[in-house]
């Protein structure tokens, strides 16, 4: 008889929201890059650019968005996943194939992507406030208030422009953090070298990052630019075919900012989630 302990549900959830808290100014400069019409400024330009114009603290501006966002959108795609996969191990007694990590980490994503659209949103908005001129700063006081107000002033639709994208964004994500980060994690363990350590979960959480990062950014970019907009694009389409007409490395800007802001996100959220694993998870006899 051995003991093992397994996530609860809102662990992922949990752990993403600690992630962000530490990653949040790495997301607003990956934004700030995404959204410019041209390559004006590259990352450490736009770092010292919000910092002269707004402050230290302005690296943390929206971050309640941020929060709220982790806790609907990675709440309910790590809840989803592993929630199916904890029941498919237990019946198959033993790990499930790749393919079917993939498929139920692209469902779980995708699901996960649309409930988190309307945090996902105001968190962008309020995150490129500080870069526009003041009088056409949104001004949202928080993520509450910034709900609120697209509701009233935009209609509750607005709530979810660009949720296709995003879903599929979360689709993608799921898919090379979720997925490969079990998949890896199994075979560096299955190697013999190492153990379900702090080390492991670090080797398997950067690949993890890696992967989600190269999937994930072309559609980043066209949600980051679909969800500031104010209506310049009729839609998904016309967004593509603009951002397209800037050339392919257009659906890469802002690369080197979301891999450094994607994979230590990613780090931080499986060592986070591994250890809540292991002090606070469910017991079960095996």
């Amino acid at each position: 008889m051995q003991q093992n302990r397994l996530s609860r549900w809102y662990f992922g959830g949990v752990s993403s929201s600690v992630a962000a808290c530490l990653t949040h100014p790495l997301d607003l400069i990956k934004v700030h890059l995404q959204t410019q019409q041209e390559v004006k400024v590259r990352m450490i330009g736009m770092v010292v650019a919000v910092v002269r114009r707004e402050g230290y603290l302005a690296l943390y501006s929206g971050l309640s968005a941020s929060l709220f966002r982790q806790m609907t959108y990675s709440l309910s795609r790590f809840a989803i996943y592993e929630t199916v996969r904890d029941e498919m191990n237990r019946k198959n007694k033993g790990f499930w194939p790749f393919y079917q990590k993939v498929l139920m980490g692209a469902f779980g994503g995708f699901a996960g992507g649309f409930i988190g659209t309307p945090a996902d949103l105001v968190n962008v908005r309020m995150q490129n406030d500080v870069k526009l001129p003041v009088e056409l700063r949104r001004n949202y006081a928080h993520v509450l208030d910034g709900l609120f107000r697209v509701w009233k002033e935009e209609g509750i639709r607005k709530l979810f422009s660009g949720a296709s994208m995003a879903s599929t964004r979360g689709a993608l994500v799921s898919v090379g953090q979720l997925s490969c980060y079990e998949q890896s994690k199994q075979l560096v363990l299955a190697a013999g070298y190492l153990t379900d350590n702090i080390l492991t979960h670090f080797l398997a959480s950067v690949f993890a990052g890696g992967c989600a990062t190269l999937l994930c950014q072309p559609l980043d970019v066209v949600k980051t630019r679909l969800m500031n907009s104010k209506l310049e694009y009729g839609g998904v389409f016309h967004c593509l075919t603009e951002t397209a007409r800037l050339g392919p490395k257009a659906f890469y800007k802002g690369l080197v900012p979301a891999a450094i802001r994607l994979i230590p996100h990613t780090v931080f959220t499986f060592i986070f989630l591994e250890q809540l694993r292991q002090h606070f998870g469910v017991v079960v006899v095996t």
